[in-house]
């Protein structure tokens, strides 16, 4: 399941605020060790004060789908990563996602994602593939 998720480019990260409805959004992300790592990054944005983090602060629980699809139903793949998110601050942990992040992402080579960071400790994995 590691393997099929270094290969996926994006994710899908489902968040469920206080009143329990769930939220998806596309995320760019890296992995390294059992943590998960996203940041918010320049892309056009009315505000940072985003449903995304404020579900994390409510609600910790999240999943990440990674997946992976094509004409050819042989090569069909997906992985579920359960686990709980936390909003870094400002230090080491933070400086080394968006290393990560910039290592992975041509495009955060020029704009090196401003945050917020968010680490997922992932709890669980589950997966498919054909």
């Amino acid at each position: 399941m590691r393997r099929l998720i270094s290969e996926a480019r994006v994710a899908r990260l489902a968040t469920a605020g206080v009143d329990g409805r769930p939220h998806v959004v596309p995320i760019t992300f890296a992995l390294e060790g059992e943590a998960l790592y996203f940041a918010v990054d320049a892309k056009p944005k009315r505000t940072t004060d985003l449903k995304r983090l404020r579900n994390i602060a409510a609600n910790p629980a999240v999943s990440v789908l990674f997946d992976h699809y094509e004409e050819d139903w042989s090569q069909l793949w997906w992985v579920r990563a359960d686990g709980t998110a936390r909003v870094i601050g400002d230090g080491p942990e933070t400086d080394r996602a968006i290393d990560l992040l910039v290592n992975r992402y041509e495009q955060y080579r020029n704009v090196r994602p401003g945050g917020p960071v968010v680490a997922i400790a992932i709890e669980h994995m589950t997966g498919w593939s054909a």
